[in-house]
């Protein structure tokens, strides 16, 4: 528990409300030439500008806890470091310090997955994001991971890779696929086994959030558990072919199932391993819970329910415990601002549509589900549309700012 804030006695007491308005995708570029943001018309952000104090801060890198200034910003880490106002290592830097050090690999879960599989013909199967895009994955991760396995005695191992083209450039998945396909083909050997087993692009299947669209997780399962699905002879085939047939950029293209005489190669059975080697939470929660909800579980039906030993690459939720077993240990975040203000008796609204929902609660809470004080905190969801992002990128400011004032 925290103290109540105290009051300054040099500043001037005000009346409120006071609004905290997180504006997605407005930021101050270095250069004029494709800066959407400086070529719009803002002349109420200008006027704010020029009448009251302005601070400009770095939203990437290590000014907000990833491995390098190298790497962009993103949701999470935004509205973690806006919600606590300090600087955390975060998902991609603590999971790069886990495999440069080798912890990852000395822990318990490590070596409960692959010791399950080890000497059998079981599979160790990854699902993930394959991008150097660091916001929810990185393909270095992936493949540290697949050559471990290798050396603690695992006979074959499956990749379930989802495109992505949206942290990345919009149709640079052969970038990734294509190396990965050749560093598994070139680590195969007579006692190992390793390819890409299915995929789909990240907005089509497995990587929904916030309770969306159950029907993505759905496709998800049928793809990458239960084989089911347009069936090709390598992922490199099924990225061609899919593109040359939907003209849909990486992040839209459907899912595919790569096989062998007929038959998916990477199928998900009993005494199997399964790894999400995602590290970030908002879309690793819903496929998590499909692998670990039992009878109760009514998203969609599995149809089938293999038994398997199930990890994701972190604790997606902490104060659910999401997932039981995770390989690498999060950022503990505490003395959150909702944490503060609720400690001082200030009421707090918290409102957005559903995409960027979780962003104003449960990142700017320190990736805790939940609230601090029911009686202080009013959350407000407002249903997003279930159409591609592109087809209505711009969030429904109208619907929440005439529900804000019908509130107050």
């Amino acid at each position: 528990m925290v103290e109540p804030l105290k009051k300054h006695s040099f500043i001037e007491k005000r009346r409120g409300p006071v609004v905290l308005c997180i504006m997605d995708g407005v930021g101050y570029g270095k250069y004029e030439t494709g800066d959407a943001f400086k070529a719009a018309l803002t002349g109420t952000l200008d006027e704010l500008s020029a009448s009251c104090p302005v601070t400009k801060l770095q939203a990437h890198g290590l000014a907000v806890g990833l491995p390098s200034d190298d790497d962009m910003g993103n949701s999470e880490v935004g509205h973690n470091a806006i919600g606590c106002g300090r600087v955390f290592a975060q998902g991609a830097k603590l999971v790069a310090n886990s495999l440069e050090s080798g912890d990852m690999f000395k822990g318990d879960v490590w070596k409960k997955l692959t010791s399950h599989v080890a000497g059998k013909d079981q599979a160790l199967h990854f699902i993930g994001l394959l991008s150097d895009g660091n916001v929810h994955s990185h393909v270095d991760h992936l493949e540290a991971m697949v050559k471990q396995a290798k050396e603690d005695g695992v006979k074959k191992v499956r990749v379930h890779a989802l495109l992505d083209g949206r942290d990345v450039g919009e149709t640079s998945a052969l970038d990734y696929f294509d190396p990965l396909e050749k560093y598994l083909e070139e680590l195969s050997d007579d006692s190992f086994d390793a390819c890409i087993a299915s995929g789909g692009g990240r907005m089509q299947i497995t990587m929904d959030r916030y309770n969306a669209d159950w029907s993505m997780v759905e496709r998800g399962w049928n793809t990458h558990v239960l084989g089911e699905g347009e069936l090709f002879d390598s992922a490199h085939e099924a990225i061609v072919s899919l593109r040359e047939r939907t003209g849909a950029i990486d992040q839209d293209l459907p899912p595919f199932v790569v096989a062998k005489d007929g038959e998916p190669v990477g199928t998900m059975e009993d005494g199997d391993s399964v790894i999400l080697f995602n590290f970030r939470g908002d879309r690793a929660l819903e496929i998590t819970a499909a692998f670990e909800t039992g009878d109760e579980f009514d998203k969609f039906d599995r149809v089938r329910f293999p038994a398997v030993e199930y990890a994701g690459m972190m604790e997606y939720d902490g104060d659910l415990h999401v997932p039981r077993q995770y390989l690498v240990n999060p950022p503990t975040i505490d003395r959150t601002m909702a944490e503060y203000l609720c400690a001082t008796g200030v009421k707090q609204y918290s409102i957005s549509e559903t995409q960027k929902y979780g962003h104003v609660t449960y990142f700017f809470n320190g990736n805790k589900t939940g609230k601090f004080d029911e009686k202080l905190e009013t959350y407000v969801e407002i249903p997003s549309d279930t159409v591609p992002f592109e087809q209505r990128p711009a969030m429904k400011c109208a619907e929440i700012a005439d529900k804000v004032v019908e509130t107050i």
